[in-house]
């Protein structure tokens, strides 16, 4: 049982597709003159319409392809930021760790850092965004959907409050999660910058892309051939790219079905989980959530014991994100909403998918309750 899509997700049969024909159709380099070349070019370029289209964009040149989420968000946060003639920026305490160093290395290099903290849900307030937002501030960085528990962020509030202090200021989000899941685009958001990843909603992994609202200033992280005019240097990953895109289109199609399949066998899991283990607590439970995740805590267990014990069962899920496998450290994410040591060493990320069907969610919980049955 695979309960781990927030770290991956599998590849969508109409990605996969996509992949296949345009490995075998556009081997060419997009930056070349020649007819082959020039079919890789056309390629991205219909690819790059119909991702402005999905999101909203006003043009196709707002969308700019990157490596994955992590790219997206360093460029939307950084490369925005040294574009600025401000020096101030504000983010969160629970974003992704994209946004978390991104945010380090502009304040170690001499500009001003804000992060305005989380209540016990995980939820960001606009208002408290708006309060810390002056003259001086270029970017507001808020996540749309948190990457651990899964607590949706009304971003277009924030976005709203951010430039009632400041009509200046520049909001980019952290999307890659809350695309999966919730309807995503530049009006939804109501974001200057918008970061998605392929490989979290059934794409390959190593491609995603930054929408980038006309008019924004972005200086490049990464330099070479100037691609991307020149907001992002390196040869386009034709194929890759082309899926990425094939996938949102399907993600966006299946987004009802999504929300009321994996929405309710989610449900389900929590409440038979709970039912057979009392001890079970289910966090940001009355909070607004991504259909997809269920992050609990496992009273009385150890995480990383409980995960070894699940993966030996054949039952997959994570503690924390995946950019955090390994640390030593509870998780940034669970401090902020104000878990203690123990508490974060008890917590387990499950998380369901698109593949996800009918009586998965019941399943997955008797699974999980047999394991925790076996520990005692």
């Amino acid at each position: 049982m695979y309960l781990d899509h927030a770290a991956t997700t599998p590849i969508r049969p109409e990605a996969r597709d996509a992949l296949i024909k345009a490995l075998d159709e556009f081997g060419g380099n997009a930056s070349g003159t020649h007819a082959i070349a020039r079919a890789a070019k056309n390629a991205l370029e219909e690819a790059r319409e119909r991702a402005g289209e999905i999101l909203g964009a006003s043009r196709p040149d707002e969308i700019v392809f990157t490596s994955g989420g992590t790219e997206s968000d360093n460029l939307g946060v950084v490369g925005t930021v040294q574009a600025s003639d401000r020096s101030h920026l504000v983010t969160s305490q629970i974003e992704h760790k994209a946004v978390v160093e991104s945010a380090g290395f502009l304040e170690a290099s001499g500009h001003r850092l804000t992060t305005v903290g989380c209540d016990d849900d995980g939820a960001i307030s606009p208002d408290a965004v708006a309060e810390v937002v002056d003259a001086d501030t270029a970017v507001v960085s808020i996540m749309a959907a948190n990457n651990e528990v899964g607590t949706v962020t009304p971003i277009a509030e924030v976005a709203a409050a951010a430039r009632a202090s400041d009509d200046g200021v520049v909001v980019h989000t952290d999307a890659v999660q809350a695309f999966v899941g919730a309807d995503v685009t530049t009006r939804s958001t109501g974001a200057d910058l918008i970061s998605l990843s392929a490989h979290k909603f059934g794409g390959p992994k190593g491609v995603g892309l930054l929408y980038v609202r006309s008019g924004v200033p972005l200086e490049p992280t990464v330099y070479g051939g100037g691609q991307e005019a020149g907001r992002r240097s390196g040869t386009s990953n034709v194929p890759a790219i082309v899926a990425m895109v094939a996938a949102m289109e399907a993600t966006a199609a299946d987004r009802e079905r999504f929300a009321r399949v994996v929405g309710g066998e989610r449900d389900r899991f929590e409440a038979v989980l709970v039912d057979r283990v009392p001890s079970v607590v289910v966090t940001a439970a009355s909070a607004e959530r991504l259909p997809q995740f269920s992050h609990v805590r496992l009273a009385g267990h150890q995480a990383e014991t409980t995960l070894i014990r699940m993966d030996q069962s054949g039952v997959y899920a994570a503690a924390g994100s995946a950019c955090q496998s390994g640390a030593v450290e509870p998780s940034h994410v669970l401090t902020a909403m104000g878990f203690d040591a123990t508490e974060a060493g008890e917590s387990v990320r499950f998380t369901f998918g698109w593949p996800t069907r009918t009586g998965d969610g019941e399943a997955a919980a008797h699974a999980v309750a047999d394991v925790l049955g076996g520990a005692r």
